[in-house]
């Protein structure tokens, strides 16, 4: 039976990019749904008392200097730590919210995880994001201005609520069969439940 997978994500995390692209890699590999949704990583930490490893400075010092480069290198994905980090990423929560009821979700993704993490640009600014989508053919005033929809911004919030009562703490996680994988480090485990599929 062809499996699902979830994918919370928020675009401010440089493991959520690694996920974003290994998966990519993977749907080239095996047949399987999946599933965006985009949450506010703030809201989670805010919520469940987590925060980011780069929080605790050895932590964040190992990833930046190893652990993140050594996946990058392993995927072959391009990688550049932002020096804005962390960014403020309401705004391009809600973008991604009004982009994937438009189905345009993949193109607004690739634009902005390479903007943040590749060309390291500051996306809390929002003329930043403005010509970061543009320079994607896509209309970043209009996306600017639907993440001031009421309904946009609802929805972002019942997606990070329902996350937490998933029990998630932070991104990237994923569900398959409701079963929970936290970090794109675990993709191996889910890459072997496929792998028995195919």
């Amino acid at each position: 039976m062809k499996k699902c997978i979830q994918f919370y994500f928020d675009v401010g995390s440089p493991t959520a990019y690694l996920a974003y692209h290994r998966l990519d890699q993977l749907k080239k590999i095996y047949d399987f749904d999946l599933q965006f949704i985009p949450i506010l990583l703030g809201g989670v930490f805010k919520s469940t008392g987590n925060s980011s490893p780069a929080m605790v400075p050895a932590k964040g010092q190992y990833m930046g200097k190893f652990d993140l480069p050594r996946f990058a290198k392993l995927y072959g994905i391009p990688l550049n730590l932002n020096p804005h980090f962390p960014i403020n990423t309401l705004t391009l929560m809600r973008g991604a919210v009004f982009a994937q009821q438009n189905n345009i979700l993949e193109r607004y993704l690739d634009a902005v995880f390479e903007s943040i993490w590749v060309r390291k640009k500051n996306l809390g600014v929002l003329a930043e994001v403005d010509a970061t989508l543009a320079a994607a053919d896509l209309n970043g005033q209009e996306i600017i201005e639907a993440t001031k929809v009421q309904e946009i911004k609802d929805a972002l919030v019942a997606n990070t609520e329902d996350a937490i009562k998933r029990g998630v703490f932070g991104v990237p996680t994923f569900f398959v069969d409701n079963e929970m994988f936290f970090g794109q480090d675990r993709i191996q485990f889910i890459e072997v439940i496929l792998s028995k599929l195919n």
